[in-house]
């Protein structure tokens, strides 16, 4: 056809790249405690400490009052009578001590950028969604997708959790002291993740990149998903970090299974030419 022009071929370097035995991975020290702040982030002072009850509060008003309270520089509040509503406490992207008295229900503190949260009972699905710095650490149970995409913090359940724990994990850690179910780790990218208890059917199925670490029984590993042996480094971070949250005593550190990508998928060589990526 007319006007039509043929396009010329990609240099051999841009045909194949490369990838085997690298890692889009940074790892830092469980040391570091410094978060980077937003820029229009409040100044709030931890000190100053305010209750805030849920009783007959919706959803929308519970954040509403949050944002309030910081603004006003409470830097710790307590969230009393919840009533398992969804949607709590998500979008804070400010430095909080927030303890929350009760249970969450579907969606709770997603996109938060952060804040210390602290929830005395359960949580229902997706929890910590799309989470981007900052500790979560739930007492009881938590539901499926726990930790759906989170990019950065630490997401600690002290219960057991539900299926496709961290699914599409991005970076960041998530600790679950009891077991997980099927599918947990699905289409990991980056991150760690801790199971001390057992894992689900399927774990760490069509994983990218990242690690995931199980205390207890791996009922099965999902496609392309490959034990690896524990170094001293990994014995070593893994007693950092549990003992921060008070899960060192769960299991045996040294008996931990490491999985990791077999990266058997990856799948550079064959992409368009439009989808190519330059990988650094």
């Amino acid at each position: 056809m007319a006007g039509l022009v043929k396009e010329a071929p990609l240099k051999e370097e841009m045909r194949s790249e490369l990838l085997k035995g690298r890692t889009q991975q940074r790892f830092f020290s469980s040391e570091e405690s410094e978060a980077l702040e937003q820029p229009f982030a409040h100044p709030v002072n931890f000190e100053s400490e305010a209750e805030l009850d849920a009783t007959n509060l919706s959803a929308r008003e519970i954040n509403e009052k949050i944002r309030e309270l910081m603004l006003q520089g409470m830097g710790s509040i307590r969230l009393k009578n919840p009533g398992a509503k969804h949607s709590l406490a998500v979008g804070i992207l400010n430095r909080l001590n927030l303890t929350i008295e009760g249970s969450l229900g579907y969606f709770g503190l997603g996109l938060i950028d952060g804040p210390n949260v602290v929830v005395e009972g359960r949580v229902g699905w997706s929890c910590g969604e799309n989470m981007m710095a900052g500790t979560v650490v739930i007492k009881k149970n938590a539901g499926s997708t726990f930790g759906a995409a989170i990019r950065g913090g630490d997401l600690v359940c002290h219960g057991d959790v539900g299926s496709r724990t961290g699914i599409d994990q991005k970076g960041g850690t998530i600790i679950v002291g009891g077991k997980t179910g099927a599918f947990s780790g699905f289409m990991m990218q980056r991150g760690r993740m801790i199971i001390l208890g057992d894992s689900g059917q399927n774990l760490g199925d069509s994983m990218y990149d990242g690690t995931i670490y199980v205390g207890g029984n791996i009922k099965s590993l999902g496609v392309d998903a490959v034990e690896e042996e524990l170094t001293q480094e990994d014995v070593s971070w893994l007693t950092r970090k549990l003992s921060l949250y008070g899960l060192e005593t769960h299991t045996n550190v040294s008996q931990i299974k490491k999985i990791v990508s077999g990266k058997q998928l990856w799948n550079y060589d064959s992409l368009e030419p439009s989808e190519k990526k330059l990988v650094l």
